[in-house]
Protein backbone atom coordinates (compact mmCIF):
# COMPACT_ATOMS: atom_id res chain seq x y z
CA UNK A 1 0.00 0.00 0.00
CA UNK A 2 1.36 3.39 -0.97
CA UNK A 3 1.92 5.76 1.92
CA UNK A 4 -0.56 8.62 1.41
CA UNK A 5 2.13 11.20 2.13
CA UNK A 6 4.14 9.66 -0.70
CA UNK A 7 1.29 10.18 -3.14
CA UNK A 8 1.15 13.77 -1.98
CA UNK A 9 4.85 14.30 -2.59
CA UNK A 10 4.77 12.53 -5.95
CA UNK A 11 1.93 14.80 -6.98
CA UNK A 12 4.04 17.85 -6.28
CA UNK A 13 7.19 16.37 -7.76
CA UNK A 14 5.78 15.14 -11.05
CA UNK A 15 2.57 16.91 -11.98
CA UNK A 16 4.09 20.24 -12.98
CA UNK A 17 5.54 18.72 -16.16
CA UNK A 18 2.13 17.35 -17.07
CA UNK A 19 0.52 20.69 -16.32
CA UNK A 20 2.74 22.60 -18.72
CA UNK A 21 0.36 21.70 -21.54
CA UNK A 22 -2.76 22.55 -19.56
CA UNK A 23 -4.46 25.83 -18.75
CA UNK A 24 -6.54 26.98 -15.79
CA UNK A 25 -5.96 23.74 -13.89
CA UNK A 26 -5.81 22.99 -10.20
CA UNK A 27 -4.52 19.58 -9.23
CA UNK A 28 -6.98 17.63 -7.03
CA UNK A 29 -6.23 17.38 -3.34
CA UNK A 30 -4.33 14.40 -1.98
CA UNK A 31 -4.86 13.74 1.69
CA UNK A 32 -2.83 11.62 4.07
CA UNK A 33 -4.68 9.68 6.71
CA UNK A 34 -3.56 6.85 9.00
CA UNK A 35 -1.85 4.48 8.61
CA UNK A 36 1.38 6.32 7.86
CA UNK A 37 3.45 3.24 7.00
CA UNK A 38 3.35 0.54 4.36
CA UNK A 39 2.03 -2.92 5.10
CA UNK A 40 5.53 -4.06 6.10
CA UNK A 41 5.72 -1.24 8.68
CA UNK A 42 8.22 0.68 6.59
CA UNK A 43 8.02 3.83 4.48
CA UNK A 44 9.45 3.71 0.98
CA UNK A 45 8.94 7.46 0.50
CA UNK A 46 9.92 9.00 3.83
CA UNK A 47 12.87 8.69 6.17
CA UNK A 48 12.51 9.38 9.84
CA UNK A 49 14.93 9.33 12.71
CA UNK A 50 15.97 10.60 16.11
CA UNK A 51 13.22 10.10 18.68
CA UNK A 52 10.40 10.05 16.11
CA UNK A 53 7.74 7.44 16.82
CA UNK A 54 5.04 6.48 14.29
CA UNK A 55 1.67 5.39 15.63
CA UNK A 56 0.01 4.07 12.50
CA UNK A 57 -3.47 4.69 13.89
CA UNK A 58 -2.93 8.17 15.38
CA UNK A 59 0.10 10.33 14.59
CA UNK A 60 3.76 10.80 13.81
CA UNK A 61 5.27 11.94 17.12
CA UNK A 62 8.47 13.87 16.51
CA UNK A 63 9.23 14.18 20.22
CA UNK A 64 7.57 12.87 23.36
CA UNK A 65 6.87 15.05 26.39
CA UNK A 66 10.34 14.38 27.75
CA UNK A 67 13.47 16.50 27.99
CA UNK A 68 16.39 16.56 25.57
CA UNK A 69 14.66 14.77 22.71
CA UNK A 70 14.58 15.51 18.98
CA UNK A 71 13.14 13.83 15.92
CA UNK A 72 12.53 14.37 12.23
CA UNK A 73 10.82 13.02 9.12
CA UNK A 74 11.87 13.96 5.57
CA UNK A 75 10.71 13.02 2.11
CA UNK A 76 12.97 10.95 -0.09
CA UNK A 77 11.42 12.52 -3.18
CA UNK A 78 12.22 16.21 -3.75
CA UNK A 79 9.49 18.73 -4.35
CA UNK A 80 9.95 20.25 -7.81
CA UNK A 81 6.57 21.90 -8.45
CA UNK A 82 6.58 25.61 -9.21
CA UNK A 83 3.39 26.74 -7.45
CA UNK A 84 1.98 24.76 -4.55
CA UNK A 85 -0.04 24.67 -1.36
CA UNK A 86 0.82 22.58 1.70
CA UNK A 87 -1.71 22.12 4.48
CA UNK A 88 -1.00 19.99 7.52
CA UNK A 89 -2.59 19.22 10.84
CA UNK A 90 -0.35 19.10 13.88
CA UNK A 91 -0.58 19.13 17.65
CA UNK A 92 1.75 20.63 20.24
CA UNK A 93 0.67 19.58 23.71
CA UNK A 94 1.88 18.48 27.10
CA UNK A 95 1.20 18.31 30.82
CA UNK A 96 3.21 21.16 32.30
CA UNK A 97 2.79 24.92 32.38
CA UNK A 98 6.44 25.28 31.32
CA UNK A 99 7.19 23.78 27.94
CA UNK A 100 9.40 23.89 24.86
CA UNK A 101 11.02 24.06 22.49
CA UNK A 102 8.98 23.73 19.30
CA UNK A 103 8.78 22.22 15.83
CA UNK A 104 9.53 23.18 12.23
CA UNK A 105 8.41 22.67 8.65
CA UNK A 106 11.28 22.44 6.15
CA UNK A 107 11.59 22.93 2.38
CA UNK A 108 15.34 22.69 1.95
CA UNK A 109 18.11 21.17 -0.14
CA UNK A 110 19.35 19.36 2.96
CA UNK A 111 17.37 16.43 4.29
CA UNK A 112 17.32 13.79 7.01
CA UNK A 113 20.06 15.36 9.12
CA UNK A 114 19.60 15.77 12.85
CA UNK A 115 20.82 19.06 14.25
CA UNK A 116 20.41 21.93 16.72
CA UNK A 117 17.63 23.89 14.97
CA UNK A 118 14.35 22.41 16.19
CA UNK A 119 15.83 18.98 15.67
CA UNK A 120 17.29 19.53 12.21
CA UNK A 121 20.48 20.90 10.67
CA UNK A 122 21.74 24.49 10.84
CA UNK A 123 23.13 26.49 7.91
CA UNK A 124 20.38 25.13 5.70
CA UNK A 125 19.46 26.33 2.21
CA UNK A 126 15.78 26.87 1.64
CA UNK A 127 12.72 27.72 3.70
CA UNK A 128 11.96 26.87 7.31
CA UNK A 129 8.84 27.74 9.29
CA UNK A 130 9.40 27.53 13.05
CA UNK A 131 6.61 26.96 15.56
CA UNK A 132 8.53 28.24 18.58
CA UNK A 133 6.88 27.70 21.98
CA UNK A 134 9.67 28.80 24.33
CA UNK A 135 10.89 32.39 24.58
CA UNK A 136 14.65 32.76 25.01
CA UNK A 137 15.14 36.47 24.36
CA UNK A 138 12.48 38.24 22.28
CA UNK A 139 11.17 41.18 24.38
CA UNK A 140 7.73 42.39 23.34
CA UNK A 141 6.87 39.20 21.43
CA UNK A 142 4.09 36.88 22.57
CA UNK A 143 4.82 33.14 22.36
CA UNK A 144 4.11 30.70 20.80
CA UNK A 145 5.63 32.52 17.86
CA UNK A 146 5.53 31.30 14.25
CA UNK A 147 8.44 32.50 12.14
CA UNK A 148 9.78 31.94 8.63
CA UNK A 149 13.47 31.95 7.77
CA UNK A 150 15.01 31.76 4.31
CA UNK A 151 18.40 30.11 4.64
CA UNK A 152 21.26 30.73 2.22
CA UNK A 153 23.40 27.78 3.30
CA UNK A 154 25.76 29.97 5.35
CA UNK A 155 23.62 31.89 7.86
CA UNK A 156 23.09 30.24 11.24
CA UNK A 157 19.89 30.35 13.24
CA UNK A 158 20.50 32.24 16.48
CA UNK A 159 18.64 30.30 19.15
CA UNK A 160 19.63 32.74 21.92
CA UNK A 161 17.47 35.47 20.32
CA UNK A 162 14.83 33.13 18.91
CA UNK A 163 16.03 33.91 15.39
CA UNK A 164 15.23 37.61 15.57
CA UNK A 165 18.02 38.56 13.17
CA UNK A 166 17.11 35.83 10.69
CA UNK A 167 13.36 36.37 10.63
CA UNK A 168 11.76 36.71 7.21
CA UNK A 169 8.26 37.16 8.64
CA UNK A 170 6.25 35.89 11.58
CA UNK A 171 3.31 36.23 13.92
CA UNK A 172 2.31 35.49 17.50
CA UNK A 173 -0.09 32.60 17.97
CA UNK A 174 -1.25 32.58 21.58
CA UNK A 175 -3.40 29.49 22.09
CA UNK A 176 -1.64 27.35 19.48
CA UNK A 177 -0.34 24.96 22.13
CA UNK A 178 -2.91 22.71 23.82
CA UNK A 179 -5.60 24.14 21.55
CA UNK A 180 -9.13 22.84 22.01
CA UNK A 181 -9.49 22.23 18.25
CA UNK A 182 -7.29 20.52 15.63
CA UNK A 183 -4.50 22.98 14.79
CA UNK A 184 -3.55 23.42 11.15
CA UNK A 185 -1.18 25.43 8.98
CA UNK A 186 -1.54 26.28 5.27
CA UNK A 187 1.51 27.43 3.31
CA UNK A 188 0.97 28.73 -0.24
CA UNK A 189 3.73 29.59 -2.71
CA UNK A 190 3.80 31.06 -6.21
CA UNK A 191 7.34 30.87 -7.56
CA UNK A 192 9.34 34.05 -7.02
CA UNK A 193 6.09 35.96 -6.49
CA UNK A 194 4.42 35.29 -3.15
CA UNK A 195 4.54 33.21 0.00
CA UNK A 196 1.75 33.19 2.56
CA UNK A 197 0.97 31.32 5.76
CA UNK A 198 -2.38 30.85 7.45
CA UNK A 199 -3.05 29.19 10.80
CA UNK A 200 -6.11 27.55 12.29
CA UNK A 201 -6.12 27.35 16.08
CA UNK A 202 -8.94 29.60 17.31
CA UNK A 203 -11.91 27.76 15.80
CA UNK A 204 -12.38 25.06 13.17
CA UNK A 205 -13.88 27.52 10.70
CA UNK A 206 -11.43 30.38 11.19
CA UNK A 207 -8.13 30.77 9.36
CA UNK A 208 -5.83 33.46 10.72
CA UNK A 209 -3.38 35.19 8.38
CA UNK A 210 0.14 34.96 9.75
CA UNK A 211 2.09 36.61 6.95
CA UNK A 212 2.15 37.28 3.21
CA UNK A 213 5.39 38.08 1.38
CA UNK A 214 6.31 38.99 -2.18
CA UNK A 215 9.46 38.30 -4.21
CA UNK A 216 10.32 35.11 -2.33
CA UNK A 217 12.52 32.51 -4.01
CA UNK A 218 12.64 28.97 -2.67
CA UNK A 219 15.10 26.47 -4.20
CA UNK A 220 13.43 24.83 -7.23
CA UNK A 221 14.28 21.39 -5.84
CA UNK A 222 13.68 20.97 -2.11
CA UNK A 223 12.79 18.22 0.35
CA UNK A 224 9.74 18.47 2.54
CA UNK A 225 10.27 17.65 6.18
CA UNK A 226 9.19 18.17 9.77
CA UNK A 227 11.28 18.17 12.92
CA UNK A 228 11.01 19.07 16.61
CA UNK A 229 13.09 19.22 19.76
CA UNK A 230 12.80 19.58 23.51
CA UNK A 231 15.37 20.85 26.02
CA UNK A 232 15.05 21.13 29.77
CA UNK A 233 11.37 21.74 29.06
CA UNK A 234 9.33 19.43 26.88
CA UNK A 235 6.16 18.84 24.85
CA UNK A 236 4.65 16.29 22.52
CA UNK A 237 5.08 17.43 18.91
CA UNK A 238 2.77 15.47 16.61
CA UNK A 239 2.09 15.60 12.87
CA UNK A 240 -1.42 14.27 12.19
CA UNK A 241 -2.01 14.67 8.47
CA UNK A 242 -0.70 16.29 5.31
CA UNK A 243 -2.55 17.62 2.27
CA UNK A 244 -0.95 19.21 -0.80
CA UNK A 245 -1.99 20.89 -4.04
CA UNK A 246 0.02 21.74 -7.11
CA UNK A 247 -1.32 25.10 -8.31
CA UNK A 248 -1.25 26.18 -11.95
CA UNK A 249 -2.23 29.16 -14.06
CA UNK A 250 -1.94 32.14 -11.66
CA UNK A 251 0.97 34.25 -12.84
CA UNK A 252 0.52 37.49 -10.91
CA UNK A 253 1.82 38.28 -7.43
CA UNK A 254 -0.14 36.76 -4.62
CA UNK A 255 -1.67 34.18 -6.91
CA UNK A 256 -3.69 36.68 -8.90
CA UNK A 257 -4.15 35.55 -12.49
CA UNK A 258 -2.09 37.37 -15.08
CA UNK A 259 -3.51 39.33 -17.98
CA UNK A 260 -3.52 36.29 -20.25
CA UNK A 261 -5.55 34.28 -17.77
CA UNK A 262 -7.83 37.21 -17.05
CA UNK A 263 -8.34 37.53 -20.81
CA UNK A 264 -9.30 33.88 -21.05
CA UNK A 265 -11.68 34.24 -18.13
CA UNK A 266 -13.22 37.38 -19.62
CA UNK A 267 -13.56 35.65 -22.99
CA UNK A 268 -15.30 32.68 -21.42
CA UNK A 269 -17.60 35.00 -19.46
CA UNK A 270 -18.43 36.94 -22.64
CA UNK A 271 -19.17 33.72 -24.53
CA UNK A 272 -21.37 32.50 -21.71
CA UNK A 273 -23.20 35.81 -21.60
CA UNK A 274 -23.71 35.81 -25.38
CA UNK A 275 -24.93 32.22 -25.30
CA UNK A 276 -27.40 33.05 -22.55
CA UNK A 277 -28.60 36.12 -24.41
CA UNK A 278 -28.99 34.06 -27.58
CA UNK A 279 -30.99 31.43 -25.73
CA UNK A 280 -33.11 34.10 -24.08
CA UNK A 281 -33.63 35.72 -27.48
CA UNK A 282 -34.59 32.41 -29.02
CA UNK A 283 -36.99 31.75 -26.18
CA UNK A 284 -38.49 35.24 -26.57
CA UNK A 285 -38.84 34.86 -30.37
CA UNK A 286 -40.62 31.54 -30.02
CA UNK A 287 -42.97 32.95 -27.41
CA UNK A 288 -43.80 35.94 -29.63
CA UNK A 289 -44.46 33.58 -32.57
CA UNK A 290 -46.93 31.56 -30.48
CA UNK A 291 -48.64 34.75 -29.36
CA UNK A 292 -49.02 35.98 -32.96
CA UNK A 293 -50.24 32.55 -34.04
CA UNK A 294 -52.88 32.64 -31.31
CA UNK A 295 -54.13 36.07 -32.31
CA UNK A 296 -54.15 35.13 -36.00
CA UNK A 297 -56.15 32.00 -35.19
CA UNK A 298 -58.58 34.03 -33.09
CA UNK A 299 -58.94 36.50 -35.95
CA UNK A 300 -59.73 33.69 -38.43
CA UNK A 301 -62.20 32.14 -36.02
CA UNK A 302 -63.92 35.50 -35.53
CA UNK A 303 -64.06 36.07 -39.27
CA UNK A 304 -65.55 32.61 -39.82
CA UNK A 305 -68.20 33.14 -37.15
CA UNK A 306 -69.03 36.55 -38.59
CA UNK A 307 -69.23 35.17 -42.14
CA UNK A 308 -71.46 32.31 -41.00
CA UNK A 309 -73.79 34.71 -39.20
CA UNK A 310 -73.91 36.95 -42.28
CA UNK A 311 -74.86 34.01 -44.57
CA UNK A 312 -77.59 32.93 -42.15
CA UNK A 313 -79.03 36.44 -42.07
CA UNK A 314 -78.99 36.65 -45.89
CA UNK A 315 -80.75 33.32 -46.12
CA UNK A 316 -83.56 34.46 -43.72
CA UNK A 317 -84.02 37.75 -45.55
CA UNK A 318 -84.92 35.91 -48.77
CA UNK A 319 -87.99 34.38 -47.26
Amino acid sequence: MLLPWAASLLLLASSFGLAAAQDDTVEPEVKSIPPYLDSDMQSRWFDFGGDTVVRTDKYIRLTPDKGSRSGWIFSRVPLTATNWEIEFEFKIHGQGNLYGDGMALWLTKQRATQGPVFGSTDNFEGLAVFFDTYKNNRPGVVFPYVMAMLGDGQTSYDKSTDGKGQELAGCSARGLRNAAIPTKARLTYFAEKSLSLQLQYKSETEWTDCFTLSDVKIPPVAYLGFSAETGELADNHDVISLKTKNLYSPSGAGGVAGSKDRGRAAGRAQKLKASKARKDGEGGSWGWFLLKFFFFGALLAGAYVGFTAYRAQRARSRF
